[in-house]
């Protein structure tokens, strides 16, 4: 889950992650001379050649450094945190990636992510947290919105999504699913001379969906799947019977297939549908894009009731003829509408790209990634600790 690193044709907004690790740079330029001094030779062998034991815990934290138009400089943190459940390697891998940042014009935000497996994978905990007071971007709803920015919505936000599920039988799970969205101090700065329709949820609101979940899940490191099937469906209902300010119900399936097709490389397939029902604010439409599915395009660039999105991507982690580097190239295709009999294959938006993998952590073997994605909208470029999906 770290940070985007994010450049738009359209909106010009750069944004910028840096990991100032000057041992890192010299470790990776000048190896002898980087493993001379205690210290960095002391964390060169903990992060990058892995000594510590394939059973313990790893933890890696740096700073960030970022710039866009909308923000200006942004100071942050960013964590990940890994580990085996009873530090039993047949346990499948925990992760917790967390990011923290402030900026120069008083924005700020905390996010994390984690999927955490108990011993044996007896129950899953997966969800996010985003709490922050950070500028987004509104180009209208539906598939035919031309580009341009209709507005900048400034808000406080908090979202709060969970999931905890018991094994039913091997890798099928049954569970709870929850979410919380809340905005707040919302205010809207107009960037188009003509007009158009106000969305709904520009005041202050709190929603709460409740409802179940149904997953299988075979992978064994969800950081970089080599082998194994996600799949999830399920449903969350927000009612005003426990407090939401909006009625509506949110409709999910993901699918996601992995195979080895060689040593070190790896086929990787996601479909993604969802749907929503009901009056929901525009924060909690179906959006497209992001850093995860349909690169390229600005989360929400394309929003509307429903979404039908599908990816798939090529991986070599690492190339036959190196240890620590490796590559990967993928395509996606997906559009919204508004509704699901309203689907419209013409609409369908492609994005595609390429990337570069470094390994970080041998021993559990996840990988950082730099992606260079291109779409209609332009170049998108995204640095992350682990796969996009």
């Amino acid at each position: 889950m770290e940070r985007i690193y994010l450049f738009r044709m359209g909106i010009q907004s750069l944004r910028l992650r840096i990991l100032p690790v000057i041992s890192l740079i010299a470790g990776l330029l000048f190896p002898t001379h980087a493993q001379e001094t205690g210290l960095v030779k002391r964390v060169w062998n903990s992060v990058f050649n892995d000594t510590t034991s394939i059973e313990r815990p790893k933890f890696i934290a740096y700073p960030t450094l970022a710039y866009a138009p909308e923000t200006k400089w942004e100071l942050g943190v960013s964590a990940i945190y890994v580990y085996h459940a009873n530090r039993d390697v047949k346990n499948r891998l925990s992760e917790i990636n967390a990011f923290s940042f402030i900026t120069l014009e008083q924005q700020y935000g905390l996010w994390m992510d984690h999927a955490l497996y108990s011993d044996k994978s007896k129950w899953i905990m997966l969800g996010r947290v985003r709490l922050q007071q950070f500028p987004l971007l509104y180009f209208g709803i539906g598939p035919d919105t031309d580009g341009e920015e209709l507005a900048q919505i400034d808000a406080g936000s908090i979202s709060i999504r969970e999931r905890v599920l018991r094994k039913v039988y091997k890798n099928l799970y049954l569970g709870f699913e929850s979410d919380l969205h809340k905005l707040s101090n919302v205010s809207l700065t107009s960037l188009s001379n003509e007009p158009y329709e106000m969305p709904a949820g520009l005041l202050k609101f709190r929603n709460i969906g409740l409802g179940l979940g149904l997953v299988y899940d075979s992978r064994h490191n969800v950081l970089n799947v080599r082998e194994g099937f996600f799949g999830e469906t399920g449903f969350l209902r927000y009612d005003d019977a426990w407090g939401s300010d909006f009625e509506f119900t949110s409709y999910f399936f993901d699918a996601r297939y992995y195979h080895s097709l060689a040593e070190s490389q790896v086929l990787a397939s996601q479909i993604y549908f969802s749907e929503v029902q009901g009056n929901a604010p525009f924060s909690q439409l179906s959006l497209m894009g992001g850093e995860s599915l349909m690169r390229g395009y600005y989360l929400g660039r394309y929003r509307d009731k429903t979404l039908l999105a599908a990816q798939s991507e090529y991986r070599f982690l690492p190339f036959p003829f190196s240890k620590r580097w490796g590559a990967a190239a993928f395509v996606g295709v997906g559009t919204v509408s508004a509704g699901a009999t309203k689907l419209d294959m013409s609409k369908l938006k492609v994005t595609g790209g390429t990337g570069v993998r470094f390994l970080i952590f041998r021993s559990k073997d996840i990988f950082t990634r730099f992606d260079v994605a291109v779409s209609e909208d332009g170049l998108g470029y995204y640095f992350f600790i682990g796969e996009a999906f």
